[in-house]
């Protein structure tokens, strides 16, 4: 659907339905896999870039009907690929010298083209855009880790255990037989009543009295994540687990 220089008011609001919609399945899935923009980063996103582009597109009719200036809406567009590089700068981090955030930080940047595409009435070409980003992002990390090609991999790992079983030692212990390097961790006491977070839980199992400690691991390798979360479900004195996939 291409807008005509004098769209009606429901196509363009059709229009930015589309870029809501569409950026919103992008961060959809930045929030499933736990990133640091979801959802509502990115419907925002693609929303402001689409009304930037009708704005340039539409805003300054009556100024044009009296031949007063001449528009280059392209300007608008232009500005919004160098605007939108400040959040994008806010994503990407350096964690123990690992260049992270940069797969969430493309996404915002890819966001902001499909909301000016679909801004501009090019709702099916914002649409293949879409799909072709959940191609890249699932299908593409799914061929490079059964091919190995992705090398090793950088993961935060979450366990809740109880205090004074020597819980700590058999985590660790865990993560190396599973062909994981430890880069570093630290610990900090749960607080009461905080509850407990994660996939896996033995609060059956463990005493009323237990006091429980939370420790964040950083670990790289090679070794399958569902191996180690297996391998860690096996100890009675562990409440819970969050595996975060490899930061993007």
């Amino acid at each position: 659907m291409l807008l005509s220089p004098h769209a009606p008011w429901w196509a363009i609001l059709l229009c930015l339905a589309a870029a809501v919609v569409l950026p919103t399945l992008i961060g959809l899935e930045r929030q499933v896999n736990n990133k640091s923009a979801g959802m509502r980063t990115h419907a925002l996103v693609g929303l402001g870039a689409a009304l930037f582009v009708v704005v340039g597109k539409y805003g300054f009719s009556d100024v044009l009907d009296i031949n007063l200036v001449r528009l280059d809406p392209s300007r608008v567009a232009a500005q919004i690929v160098s605007g939108i590089g400040f959040i994008g700068a806010g994503l990407v981090f350096v964690r123990r010298n690992k260049v992270r955030g940069l797969t969430t930080a493309s996404s915002i940047w890819l966001t902001a083209a499909v909301g000016a595409a679909a801004g501009a009435g090019l709702v099916l070409y914002a649409a293949f855009v879409t799909a072709a980003y959940f191609l890249i992002v699932l299908a593409y990390s799914k061929v490079l880790e059964r091919g190995r090609l992705f090398g090793r991999r950088y993961h935060v790992l979450q366990v809740q255990y109880v205090d004074g079983t020597g819980a700590l030692r058999e985590i660790l212990q865990t993560c190396t037989r599973q062909g994981f390097q430890i880069l570093g961790f630290n610990t900090r006491p749960v607080p009461e009543g905080g509850g407990t977070m994660g996939r896996l839980f033995n609060t059956e199992s463990l005493p009323e009295s237990a006091r429980l400690v939370e420790v964040e691991l950083e670990i790289e390798g090679l070794g399958p994540k569902d191996g180690l979360l297996s391998e860690l479900a096996r100890l009675a004195t562990i409440a819970a687990v969050t595996f975060d996939d490899e930061i993007e």
